[in-house]
């Protein structure tokens, strides 16, 4: 399954730069997405991709009827690639890279805990959305509000509130996130931008608290220019 990317030309990405983006990546120096967005998206499709398959090689009696985790599906499926979509939502919420790799902690879990949920073209969408903000709100101190999420994700704010609802139930609320837990998922990213890792991502908690640290100083330069509905 083809990535799609706003750019011209195909996007490079080595574990070095992957890994030094996810821990001192600056919203002041760079402008461009995080290169996190490019993998998760490539991650994504090619599990979408998997399900597509499965689907079609099972009989439909076997395909979960569980009305609970269908509550991502959409009537319409969006006309924008993963890619593109993650893409908006980082440029009007600026979320971190951290975010991105706290969101896809968050979909791997939700997967498990709920085995019949499949992420498909009907709710991908709708999903990624979701665990973005509620990964925003355990990750950045400040955040925007369940009604600008909705306008960035194309959603009405109740449709938010109520995406947000029954996926934190449906978690069973276990949003916790260690740091060998995250440095476990960095890992897996790495390693889909290098088969074997060449590289491997600093396993430091200082350098976590580093970051985070600058972060809320950057946060503090930004604060008058974010947009609260």
């Amino acid at each position: 399954m083809e990535s799609s990317s706003s750019s011209s030309s195909p996007l490079i990405i080595s574990p070095r730069k992957l890994r030094t983006d996810l821990y001192s990546y600056s919203y002041e120096q760079d402008s461009n997405s995080p290169l996190v967005i490019s993998v998760l998206a490539s991650l994504i499709e090619r599990t979408m991709a998997r399900n597509e398959r499965i689907a079609k090689n099972s009989p439909r009696g076997t395909l979960s009827r569980n009305q609970k985790i269908r509550v991502f599906d959409c009537r319409e499926t969006p006309d924008m690639t993963i890619q593109s979509y993650l893409e908006r939502i980082f440029r009007y919420t600026r979320a971190g890279p951290s975010v991105y790799v706290v969101a896809y902690v968050y979909i791997d879990r939700f997967c498990q805990i709920n085995p019949g949920f499949r992420i498909s073209a009907s709710n991908v969408h709708r999903l990624l959305i979701t665990t973005i903000m509620i990964a925003s709100k355990y990750v950045e101190d400040m955040n925007y509000r369940n009604s600008y999420y909705a306008r960035v994700g194309g959603l009405t704010t109740n449709e938010m509130n109520e995406l947000e609802v029954d996926f934190l139930f449906l978690m069973g609320f276990k949003l916790h996130v260690n740091v060998s837990v995250f440095e476990s998922y960095c890992s897996h990213l790495e390693r889909e931008v290098s088969i074997g890792g060449g590289y491997q991502i600093e396993r430091t908690l200082r350098c976590a608290e580093e970051i985070k640290s600058k972060q809320i100083v950057e946060r503090r330069y930004n604060r008058i220019a974010r947009v609260t509905l």
